[in-house]
């Protein structure tokens, strides 16, 4: 049975500088973006979960981790997240997943849920009003047209 790699990014409370990087790459090959806060692994192991546990053990000692995430959706089409709390933070989460008769790991994730929720429609709301302003001044014919320009535009600029 061949057992699966996981693609994990590594997100940091503050950049690395090489020397950093150069020891936690000895434990385990890294990818960095252009500034050393976001890091790449693959890391073998049967679940998404097994696999972020096995890299905060391997290098968590080396890094500032602030989160460890699937790097692609699961079947499940969730993204895992793997963050270590700090004591104090990690006791309210858990009084509070206490208090909601759920799981802590289900507790953070309907907080998630609700806080993106929430910026999301923060988001559209914004968008809207931007909309009716510039609608003040130009037609929605007009209007749709510019934004189908700009679209175009973004989609022909290459990517670095």
């Amino acid at each position: 049975m061949t057992v699966p790699h996981h693609a994990l990014e590594i997100i940091l409370t503050r950049p690395l500088a090489a020397n950093a990087l150069h020891r936690a790459t000895r434990a385990l090959p890294l990818a960095a973006n252009h500034d050393a806060t976001r890091l790449t692994a693959l890391v073998e192991a049967k679940t998404a979960h097994r696999a972020a546990r096995r890299l905060r053990h391997q290098v968590g000692a080396r890094l500032p981790i602030d989160v460890i995430t699937t790097h692609y959706p699961g079947t499940d089409h969730k993204v895992l997240l793997n963050i270590a709390f700090a004591p104090a933070a990690h006791a309210v989460l858990t009084a509070g997943a206490r208090r909601a008769r759920q799981r802590p790991e289900r507790f953070v994730e309907l907080a998630l849920r609700r806080a993106l929720a929430e910026h999301a429609d923060q988001e559209i709301d914004r968008l809207e009003q931007a909309v009716r302003e510039l609608l003040t001044q130009t037609t929605p014919a007009c209007l749709l047209s510019a934004v189908g320009h700009a679209l175009t535009r973004l989609s022909e600029r290459p990517t670095s």
